[in-house]
């Protein structure tokens, strides 16, 4: 199936900006097996004074520019199709977490899959005693690694409320988990630290998400966000897969990855810094649509 994506991006500034820098990652990468970057484009507004594309450490696309001159407003488009391949029928091959942490106990891999780089912490995500806790009271030793992945994930559902007032992009998961009000940011996040506190290595996923409208509603266009989900390491024989705590399910074909990385920080849509003064206000408005 081949999906449309369409991201916009805007940056108000209440006084105008400049000698800015940033770094832009919400291109979809091409996955062998998963998904096939077909085709894209993306404008910036100013236009940059320099621009380049690089990939990063985690193999994730990034595009770097800078604006000298002074904008009261920064505009950022993307436009993509997307091959997204049938799901892989799989079975749980996983062992049982103390044999995976034996696994990467061993483990000399420093590449940018090995799971070493995802037991944390990390400059967003520190481990917190109350998820621990939380984490600890549903392990269950004796079942294999994906069914506690899949335990811890529809438990952060079940204990969270999705509340786009409650939090916002700066709020760390520990706050997040005692006000247990958020959104997908938050809940990844949440599960990263639980599964992390019982040695499941994990990681945060930035990507898209095809939404339908409410039974004989219309989508409308413009009002999705970028979504994130959470992936985990299940051992050799399994690997990674994938879980969405928002939304309490194994990621599907639905899901259209942009990143992977170990929390927000590392794959945030936008990144960088500017000299202005004042605030500023930013939107950002996302359309999945399947084409064929």
């Amino acid at each position: 199936m081949i999906y449309n994506i369409k991201l916009t991006i805007t940056h108000r500034y209440s006084a105008p900006a400049a000698n800015s820098r940033h770094v832009i990652r919400v291109l979809p990468p091409s996955i062998a097996g998963r998904q096939q970057l077909l085709n894209h484009q993306i404008n910036i507004t100013p236009l940059p004074e320099a621009r380049a594309e690089r990939v990063d450490f985690f193999a994730n696309a990034s595009t770097t520019f800078t604006q000298q001159a002074a904008h009261d407003e920064m505009v950022i488009q993307l436009s993509c199709h997307v091959d997204i391949a049938p799901p892989l029928v799989w079975r749980d091959r996983s062992c049982d977490v103390g044999t995976l942490q034996r696994h990467w106990q061993d483990s000399r891999d420093l590449s940018a899959q090995s799971p070493l780089h995802f037991l944390g912490p990390t400059p967003r995500l520190a481990p917190d005693a109350m998820i621990t806790d939380f984490a600890q009271s549903l392990f269950a030793p004796r079942d294999t690694v994906v069914a506690n992945v899949i335990t811890i994930g529809r438990a952060v559902f079940d204990a969270m409320t999705f509340d786009a007032r409650a939090t916002d992009v700066t709020t760390d998961a520990a706050e997040a988990f005692r006000l247990r009000r958020g959104v997908c940011q938050d809940f990844s996040q949440i599960m990263i630290l639980a599964l992390q506190a019982l040695g499941i290595p994990a990681g945060y996923v930035s990507g898209y998400l095809r939404t339908h409208p409410p039974k004989g509603g219309v989508k409308l266009a413009g009002v999705d966000a970028m979504h994130a989900w959470v992936r985990a390491w299940c051992g050799p024989d399994m690997g990674w897969i994938e879980y969405d705590p928002t939304n309490a399910t194994l990621v599907g074909t639905d899901h259209i990855v942009a990143g992977y990385g170990r929390d927000y920080a590392d794959i945030a849509p936008v990144s960088g810094h500017l000299r202005a003064a004042g605030g500023q206000q930013n939107t950002q408005a996302v359309d999945v649509t399947l084409v064929g």
